[in-house]
């Protein structure tokens, strides 16, 4: 079979998958989750088999250990966090108030001499701005439904992904070793060294980041918490959550807490500034022990790559897409990497070099 002709079957294969994608979106979330959710739990079932637990001793122990650790989170954060949420959205259009009356009284009218206009334009631009970002603000939480978050679609994650869960764990290796049968022969090799390349990365990323995440939150929760800040735990949660998307957690963490810092504590600058000192302090643990640490450079996925690869895939398949954006990403960047390095050797990148000419050497996408 000619390459082109296996190319065309190939890529029929993957429009196929991204059709039904498509089409099973509202459905595939618990599954989604619960294969992530085995995936990275499975280096831990090997280690335990290693000591001489059973597969299924090793998934039932892990089930069981993590089942009692989100009940006994859900028991004890989840009151507080829905308290803190509820007053949250109550304390918003105070919130967004102050902050009109701020930015029409800056500079005592400076602000409309540098625009070139009058100080009733300013205020009237503001209001209508802010008033839009609350109206947008509303409609995003309403529109929340319609992204497969219904009370259906959350009982449903919460009922059947710990299910899939724990049968997906329980038979990972035997379900590698049937994809790994089914590989086409002739490219049984390059395959592997492809898939092996994938899962270091995917591994190394997801992780790693999991745990800077949980860190992090910790970090801004705790911190914000003792400096006083009245929602200090969901702001910090959140915040560390977020972080998965490089850079996106603490900037949003850091703009909502200095401004609830900025509604509690004004004219108090030093407990502002200790709110500030918060995301400095996890910044650095961050960025010179964790990262360093725990991701590494091995992980060969770019933050603007991975910021793209997630939002593309949410605006197009909702939550799930979010889930796959980063197994994608990564595999995408490998093959990306693999197809420049065979095009660096090819005729078409070598032109008419001398026969025996050795192709340059190899660079990282």
């Amino acid at each position: 079979m000619s390459i082109q002709r296996q190319a065309a079957i190939w890529a029929g294969v993957i429009g196929v998958f991204i059709l039904m994608l498509w089409l099973l979106k509202g459905i595939l979330l618990p599954f989604v989750a619960g294969m992530a959710i085995a995936y990275f739990l499975d280096p831990l079932a090997d280690r335990l088999e290693k000591y001489g637990l059973s597969r299924l001793a090793a998934t039932a122990l892990i089930t069981i250990f993590f089942l009692m650790l989100a009940i006994i989170l859900a028991i004890v954060l989840v009151p507080v966090l829905y308290g803190q949420l509820i007053s949250l959205v109550e304390i918003t259009p105070r919130l967004l108030q102050r902050g009109q009356e701020w930015l029409v009284t800056v500079g005592d009218g400076r602000l409309g001499r540098v625009l070139g206009v009058h100080g009733s334009d300013v205020e009237k631009a503001i209001s209508e701005s802010l008033t839009g970002s609350l109206d947008w603000l509303l409609a995003f939480v309403t529109s929340l439904g319609t992204q497969g978050l219904q009370i259906v679609a959350v009982l449903s994650l919460i009922v059947v992904t710990p299910v899939v869960a724990f049968y997906l764990l329980l038979d990972w290796d035997h379900l590698v070793e049937k994809v790994d049968d089914l590989l086409p022969l002739d490219h049984k090799e390059t395959i592997r060294r492809l898939a092996n390349e994938i899962n270091e990365v995917l591994a190394g990323f997801i992780r790693g980041q999991v745990i800077v995440c949980l860190v992090l939150g910790v970090i801004y929760a705790v911190g914000l918490t003792l400096v006083g800040l009245r929602f200090g735990l969901i702001v910090g949660i959140v915040a560390g959550l977020i972080s998965f998307i490089p850079y996106l957690g603490t900037i949003l963490g850091f703009i909502v807490g200095v401004a609830l810092a900025l509604f509690q504590f004004a004219p108090d600058y030093v407990s502002i500034a200790m709110v500030v000192a918060v995301f400095a302090l996890g910044q650095f643990v961050e960025g010179n022990f964790l990262s360093p640490k725990l991701v590494g450079d091995r992980v060969k996925l770019h933050p603007v790559w991975v910021m793209f690869a997630i939002f593309a895939f949410t605006a197009l398949f909702g939550v799930v897409g979010a889930l796959l954006a980063l197994p994608i990403a990564a595999a995408l960047g490998v093959i990306a990497r693999f197809g420049i390095s065979q095009y660096r050797k090819s005729r078409l990148y070598l032109g008419r070099a001398p026969e025996g000419a050795i192709p340059p050497r190899d660079t990282d996408s």
